[in-house]
């Protein structure tokens, strides 16, 4: 409930009392919470509001409509600004379905209760959890950095559905940044790679105020930033005073009219307190400011000092006639358009209803290859060029690249029409990232959040580059696909730097990603079919640079098991298998060939392919135990990579054969050698491990007082 504070202020007055409020209900919030960071929300309260409430194209009836602006609050840190903005908007809650549920997306409550538990204000901005949150932020670079994506996303849709006379994508986007955002190296490349591309519908504006967590910015962070951003080809303005809301709102027009360049804001600011030895400290900056502290702030705002979570009188209804009002006018033209448009382009309409709901078209997987049987058969990486073709062709707003390496990765869409996304032509879908692995991650999870689907491609050892956004996509649950290559030791020669051994482990510890690693070029192709239909997670696809047999699918199990994550590749004929060889990607064939020697030799043995251990580990136990039946513990896994974890599969007493080094620089048939992915070597473990089962066996067996070792 609001409560009187002054009666008929002006406007300006008006505004600084909305300013205020967005300080205060900051510094009650950090207070209560005992936790949190009141400085930044108070420098920059007067910037947020100007932004909201004056420039944002928002409809906060409706936060999801497709043409609004974008805010970032890349700063996270300083999340209660957001959470002011989205309650004092009266910005909607919208639900999993894209609908609006009638009911706030913050409260006053959720205010109240701050970094707590099940409260719609947590500690840094969460997609998905709170609506109008646009990503993910708080680790510092992440927010700007997909920003990136964002802009780069609105001018593809713009370039593919704007018609003459249907401007139907023209929405900017703002990010909010503070000094360790621009000291972590993900900003600066995709500061690099959004002046290349000439986007003029990003506006980065940087909070300067010389102060990070250890102290003033002179211990680590002196160099020219504006001068920095010039070289990268942005348009470079400067605000001297952050509390000077006119002078915000011309520089953010200068913005709106700027072509053909990004805008970097340099706003200068000052983390202010009611009393002076708190002024620019650390302390400040990063901890709640205690009681007296915040009774002087107070006073220095004119603010009652015993009140908390005050919102006065008239403070609401500044926000509704602002972007309340400019919002549903915004929305309302935009959809009337859009009506139109609909009529006179039901096609283009229905892509654009199809990726908001992040639905397919259909036969979206009409002409996906089948690859003939192939004892040289095709390496992972061909297979997925080829597949990505397909798809490319059938999901219009299915578009990626790589990080400087599309010609190793066969991420490259050769079709007509494919074209690159260039400063001169940003419909393309071959996007070329530069050897920005980080970028290009934190890109794609703009990409995503703008509707479209990215891929994007590099080797499996950079994913290490590329983790934290990764990270972030399936923290948002985003269905981005990371087109990995060099999954193992194919690049033999370039050795231990360029051979992934710990990557696959470490990446299948990420909750909500899922890792898949297919073991011929038809379990390629199941893999996209499942990737493709996922609306909420995000994939790494681990591919082989080096030519894997095409199985005869005649004799071994049809690939479509991929879906479950494992399935029975083949067994022995005629009775239950008494040992089972597991193998993923490249070992898949390997542990056939092992297989077969088994048999031969009259060993009932099982090949399962296991391309996904998080797939698998969601069916249902009876499927699980299909597969892996309990009763055979004779169990040997080989993949070309750490053996963390494999222990869940083969047990505590089966046999793992993978990596415990670092590899080496050799050719590939010569590595195999040294570290035994070899199928004889293969065939010995097997046979270890049955000797061991029916050793086992018999002494379960054996009377305990009749046992050789009884005493």
């Amino acid at each position: 409930m609001s409560t009187p504070l002054n009666a008929s202020l002006t406007d300006d007055q008006l505004d600084q009392l909305c300013i205020n409020t967005i300080r205060t209900l900051s510094i009650d919030a950090v207070q209560q919470a005992k936790s949190g960071h009141p400085g930044t929300p108070m420098a920059l309260a007067p910037l947020v509001y100007t932004i909201w409430n004056r420039i944002l194209r928002f409809d906060p009836q409706d936060p999801i409509w497709p043409n609004r602006d974008r805010f970032v609050l890349s700063n996270g840190h300083a999340s209660m600004l957001l959470w002011s903005a989205l309650h004092l908007t009266n910005t909607q809650a919208v639900n999993a379905e894209y609908e609006i549920v009638g009911q706030p997306a913050v409260t006053l409550d959720d205010i109240r209760h701050f970094r707590q538990l099940n409260s719609k204000a947590p500690g840094h901005p969460e997609y998905r959890w709170v609506s109008g949150v646009e990503t993910t932020t708080g680790p510092l670079g992440q927010g700007v950095a997909t920003s990136v994506g964002m802009a780069i996303a609105e001018k593809w849709l713009a370039s593919r559905y704007n018609r003459p006379n249907f401007e139907i994508f023209d929405y900017n986007i703002y990010a909010v940044c503070g000094d360790g955002c621009l000291m972590e190296g993900v900003a600066s490349e995709a500061a690099s790679l959004a002046g290349h591309l000439v986007l003029d519908n990003l506006c980065w504006i940087y909070d300067n105020n010389h102060i990070s967590i250890e102290g003033s910015t002179t211990l680590t962070f002196t160099e020219d930033v504006a001068a920095r951003f010039l070289a990268y080809r942005w348009n470079v303005l400067h605000v001297g005073d952050a509390n000077d809301i006119d002078r915000i709102e011309g520089t953010l027009g200068l913005f709106v009219k700027t072509k053909g360049r990004p805008t970097f804001i340099v706003l200068d600011s000052h983390i202010g307190y009611g009393s002076p030895h708190k002024q620019d400290t650390a302390e400040a900056h990063g901890e709640p400011l205690g009681d007296e502290e915040v009774r002087l702030t107070k006073r220095n705002y004119g603010w009652p000092e015993n009140e908390t979570f005050l919102v006065p009188d008239g403070v609401y209804e500044r926000f509704a006639e602002g972007i309340g009002k400019r919002g549903i006018q915004a929305r309302r033209s935009w959809t009337e358009l859009f009506d139109v448009y609909r009529t006179k382009y039901p096609d283009l309409a229905n892509e654009v209803g199809l990726m908001q709901r992040r639905e397919l078209p259909a036969e979206w997987d009409r002409n996906l290859p089948a690859f003939p049987t192939d004892s040289k058969g095709i390496a992972g990486r061909d297979a997925s060029g080829k597949v990505l073709n397909v798809l490319a062709q059938n999901i219009p707003w299915l578009i990626g690249g790589s990080a400087d390496l599309a010609p190793s990765n066969r991420t490259t869409l050769t079709f007509a029409g494919a074209g690159d996304l260039r400063p001169e032509h940003l419909g393309g879908k071959n996007l070329h990232f530069g050897v920005r692995e980080h970028a290009m991650a934190a890109v794609m999870n703009g990409l995503s959040l703008s509707k479209l689907r990215p891929f994007g491609g590099t080797f499996l050892i950079f994913s290490d580059y590329a983790r934290p956004a990764i990270r972030l996509a399936a923290i948002m649950e985003l269905p981005v696909v990371f087109v990995f290559t060099h999954d193992a030791m194919g690049d033999g020669e370039d050795g231990p730097t360029h051979q992934p051994v710990e990557q696959l482990a470490s990446l299948r510890a990420m909750p909500g990603l899922i890792t898949l690693r297919p073991g011929d070029a038809n379990e390629v192709v199941e893999s996209f079919r499942y990737i493709m239909q996922l609306r909420h997670q995000p994939v790494v696809l681990a591919l082989s640079r080096q030519a894997l047999p095409t199985l005869d699918r005649s004799k071994y199990a049809l690939p479509n098991g991929v879906a479950h994550g494992a399935y029975v590749l083949a067994d022995a004929p005629g009775s239950d298998p008494e040992v089972i060889i597991i193998g993923s990607g490249s070992e898949v064939s390997l542990a056939v060939e092992a297989h077969e020697t088994l048999v031969a030799e009259g060993i009932r043995s099982r090949v399962v392919s296991m391309p996904s251990w998080e797939i698998f580990d969601h069916q249902t136990k009876e499927y699980r135990n299909s597969v892996l039946p309990p009763s055979v513990s004779a169990r040997v896994a080989v993949e070309q990579g750490s053996t963390f974890g494999w222990e869940r599969y083969v047990g505590v007493s089966g046999q793992v054969i993978g990596m415990h080094t670092f590899g080496a620089s050799a050719p590939l048939k010569e590595l195999q050698k040294k570290f035994g992915f070899e199928p004889g070597q293969v065939v010995a473990a097997a046979r270890e491990q049955l000797l061991r089962q029916r050793t086992e066996q018999l002494a379960r067996a054996v009377p305990q007082d009749l046992h050789p070792d009884a005493q």
